[in-house]
């Protein structure tokens, strides 16, 4: 009974002393524009994926098993696309008018058709697939098996799976960069970043990150050459210039650090965590620099933008009682 108090106590003061540095943090500058219930259960909320030409906003809602199908103009649920077994990664390939969905529950990466909003193909993809990005010079997505370290790659013109590249470790986010035209994987297990070239599906570099643990988030800005990389093991943030492929630069960020949307107008950086923080940067002339932290909303841990109106989206699992999306936008 005392050990258990001690404990209790001690998680006490981590909270309050957490609570107290991002109180100290400069102030979160976003104007709330409107929270949207989303409907299903209180349930978890993950990855979510926008096509700002069709105003369709795209979010995986795990514990239902589901696709949720986002008007942006309207604000409003479209659609719900089930038998999504927990769904985590969702990508849209606005090119193909295509969205691809993990199914971690049963290890498929599902295709779904943009006009129809109907279910098109299944195919394998490996044991718990989770991340996923698109190489478009070779048609190829790109997922990350988190428990079976090895991204699976598949043909986007035929959906099948064309191969599988052992990384060594437990694997976090996968991404595109559009200069070297590389994929790149975060190996969370090893604190590396592996580097992809896609016409051979080999590894070409291992890139050590000094200062990672758990380097789970991942996201590229390819025209300002930045790798940014979110570790959920301590709460870090690591800024990696992808021509020296070394670490320039570290912040901390809210607590178990998850999904990094970029706003390529404004040069804003999101990250969102598991507390429900969200720290807010700006990458000008290569330098990152912090704009803003606070807490957004209970497990605000995903965040996507859109580029035309700049508006940002929360999905947050539970708000008073049912599921909503947080809509915000920066304040001028």
């Amino acid at each position: 009974m005392i050990r258990g108090s001690r404990i209790l106590a001690a998680c006490l003061f981590m909270a309050c002393t957490a609570k107290a540095a991002h109180e100290a943090s400069p102030t979160l500058p976003l104007t709330h524009v409107v929270d949207v219930p989303l409907g299903g259960n209180t349930t978890r909320l993950d990855y979510e994926s926008i096509d700002p030409a069709r105003h369709l906003l795209f979010i995986g809602h795990l514990g239902d098993s589901a696709v949720i199908v986002f008007d942006t103009q309207s604000q409003r649920v479209a659609s719900r696309i089930v038998n999504v077994s927990n769904v985590h990664g969702v990508l849209v390939i606005p090119e193909l008018g295509r969205v691809y969905a993990s199914a971690t529950g049963s290890n498929e990466v599902v295709a779904i058709d943009e006009a129809s909003l109907q279910i098109t193909a299944r195919m394998p993809g490996g044991t718990y697939p989770d991340g996923m990005a698109y190489a478009p010079d070779v048609h190829k997505l790109y997922v990350s098996d988190e428990s079976g370290a090895t991204d699976t790659v598949i043909d986007v013109n035929t959906n099948k799976r064309v191969a599988t590249i052992a990384l060594g470790g437990e694997v976090g986010n996968t991404q595109y960069d559009a200069v070297s035209k590389h994929i790149f994987s975060n190996v969370q297990t090893r604190n590396q970043l592996v580097e992809i070239e896609p016409a051979t599906d080999k590894v070409i570099a291992r890139i050590d990150l000094p200062g990672a643990n758990g380097n789970h988030g991942l996201l590229i800005d390819a025209s300002q050459r930045r790798a940014f990389i979110a570790c959920e093991g301590n709460d870090t943030l690591l800024v990696l210039d992808l021509e020296t492929k070394k670490v320039i630069a570290t912040f901390n960020v809210g607590a178990r650090p998850d999904v990094l949307a970029f706003d390529p107008a404004l040069n804003h950086l999101y990250v969102a965590s598991e507390s429900g923080v969200v720290s807010l940067f700006k990458l000008e002339s290569g330098v990152t620099s912090l704009l803003g932290e606070g807490l957004l909303g209970p497990h605000a841990h995903v965040v996507a933008v859109d580029p035309a109106t700049h508006r940002a989206y929360f999905p947050l699992k539970n708000l008073d009682g049912h599921t909503a999306l947080r809509v915000m936008s920066p304040k001028p």
